[in-house]
């Protein structure tokens, strides 16, 4: 067996197991997340925040705004009832690799180049409640896009704990046009 062969079949075999790797990480927190309507939040909120910047006539537009403090309270409590579910994963399956690309049992080969995802959903969690209750006083505008990086990060930091940060860097790229 030739050197190329050999490379080529211990390739093909990282790929198979980094494969069923990110399926695993998709279907747990997938799991998670299914019980709730945060995407379908997020999607709201977005196209809210766009159709209430949009708007000419004040007062329609207050009526967005108003509408918009709702499903932000929504989303929140949501987002918060998924974190404290999520919070319950064992350790080992939540550890995230800080590595650009997702390499086979690099959680367990590199301990320290992990992060635990069940603390980044937890800052997230903080940042989208302080965002959306608008401590800083900010303009309606500014709240909205203080919010929107928020869940842009949040969804970030999911897209990485199920495939890897230049996949979920892409992504950010592709979806919302903005490197995060």
């Amino acid at each position: 067996m030739n050197l190329f062969t050999l490379l080529a079949l211990m390739a093909f075999g990282a790929y198979l197991i980094k494969s069923r790797e990110q399926k695993r990480r998709i279907a747990l927190l997938g799991g998670y997340l299914a019980q709730y309507q945060i995407e379908k939040l997020m999607e709201s909120l977005t196209d809210g925040y766009l159709r209430a910047l949009g708007e000419g006539d004040l007062e329609r537009r207050a009526q967005i705004w108003s509408m918009l403090d709702t499903a932000e309270v929504t989303l929140c409590e949501q987002f918060n009832r998924f974190v404290l579910e999520f919070s319950k994963v064992d350790e080992a399956d939540a550890r995230v690799s800080k590595l650009p690309l997702a390499i086979p049992y690099a959680d367990k080969l590199f301990p320290n180049a992990t992060f635990d995802m069940r603390k980044v959903l937890s800052i997230h969690a903080r940042g989208l409640a302080h965002a959306a209750e608008n401590r800083l006083g900010q303009s309606q505008k500014n709240k909205a896009f203080t919010l929107s990086a928020e869940l842009f990060l949040m969804q970030h930091s999911c897209h990485w704990y199920c495939r890897s940060k230049t996949v979920a860097s892409a992504r950010m790229l592709a979806l919302h046009k903005t490197p995060y």
